[in-house]
């Protein structure tokens, strides 16, 4: 599919050359199309950017997948995929930073890891997983953060990873416990 292709060609752009980069141009010979190709598609820049975030979204919500007897591996198991997935995952960030200029593109905030901490808080039992998800995606979210940025593997699934996310789910059923 011609969108795909060009929200595909979009996130390897912003991986590799950040915002700037972005322009319709730019993902046309990405893409190895026609120049105008992408503005059929993506009239502005707004809805080329909106295309390529709903494009990261499918991408990352297809991944996860929680095995309630097994949440701290099975969490591991996806943000090392994002590890793996490296420029999918740079692009994202990128486009969280755009989105602190741009609140209609907050969109990209709702998405993983959000939906995946809401789904662990609620298997732990707590009683409001929403509030309480926030908490634990801002944990997952910087461990992606700094092993993304060198912190520490930045070549596929860092070690450690697992155990880090056992340590939080052992403390999060603690602090349940009556």
């Amino acid at each position: 599919m011609r969108k795909d292709l060009i929200t595909d060609a979009a996130i390897e752009l912003v991986a590799t050359s950040g915002m700037r980069g972005l322009t319709h141009r730019a993902v046309d010979r990405q893409a190895g199309l026609p120049e105008g190709s992408t503005s059929a598609y993506f009239r502005t820049r707004k809805a080329l950017i909106e295309g390529f975030v709903e494009r990261l979204a499918v991408q990352e919500q297809q991944e996860i997948v929680l095995d309630p007897d097994d949440l701290a591996g099975s969490l591991a198991r996806t943000i090392d995929g994002w590890l793996v997935e490296r420029n999918r995952t740079l692009a994202r960030y990128a486009a969280m930073l755009e989105a602190t200029h741009h609140p209609e593109l907050r969109t990209i905030l709702v998405h993983s890891p959000r939906e995946m901490v809401n789904s662990l808080a609620q298997a732990l039992g707590h009683e409001d997983p929403e509030a309480s998800g926030g908490h634990i995606a801002a944990f997952l979210e910087g461990l992606l953060f700094y092993r993304l940025v060198g912190g520490g593997s930045t070549a596929g699934p860092a070690p450690g990873t697992e155990e880090s996310l056992r340590d939080l789910k052992n403390a999060i059923e603690k602090a349940l416990r009556p």
